[in-house]
């Protein structure tokens, strides 16, 4: 696996932005990525993965998964529409918006509690319903490499949404 780190500078006053891209070459490579990514999380965090079907979103968060020491598979969420996991660290939360129509639906699913649950939350096609994920959360993009593999590039949902606008 092969990783660039960009520091994007800021405007006067400001920090500048970290923008981290990496090459992996497999699922394992991905799994690992994340797997070290999940070792670091704290209670509450928030993570939007974007990306293509097939992309490999429900393999970063198996990796995810690895890193809080959560047992048991992970499977994808697309057709419960939530997944819970617990025995790791920390419990983790997986959501696809993939099948949902509107924000209501995701609310029902009980999203405002199990962001106060005190454990992670990742969500696959966060860009769907974006006014409900936290500025403060992660934001993952896996996308297929020209080379082969998957090309993942890491940094804050706050500056995809800015972008995005």
């Amino acid at each position: 696996m092969r990783q660039e780190i960009f520091v994007i500078p800021g405007l006067p006053g400001q920090t500048g932005a970290v923008d981290r891209r990496s090459h992996c070459e497999n699922a394992a490579d991905l799994r690992d990525l994340a797997e070290k990514r999940g070792r670091g999380l704290c209670a509450g965090a928030v993570l939007a993965l974007s990306g293509p079907l097939g992309a490999g979103k429900t393999e970063f968060t198996k990796g995810i998964s690895a890193g809080l020491g959560v047992p048991g598979p992970v499977t994808s969420p697309t057709f419960s529409l939530l997944q819970e996991y617990l025995g790791g660290r920390l419990p983790l939360y997986h959501l696809d918006f993939y099948r949902l129509e509107e924000a209501g639906e995701v609310l029902d699913l009980g999203w405002d509690e199990l962001l106060e649950a005190g454990g992670v939350v990742v969500v696959e096609w966060p860009e769907l319903f974006p006014e409900l994920i936290p500025a403060e959360a992660a934001w993952v993009e896996i996308s297929p490499h020209p080379a082969g593999g998957r090309w993942v590039r890491e940094g804050s949902w706050a500056e995809w949404r800015e972008a995005a606008e």
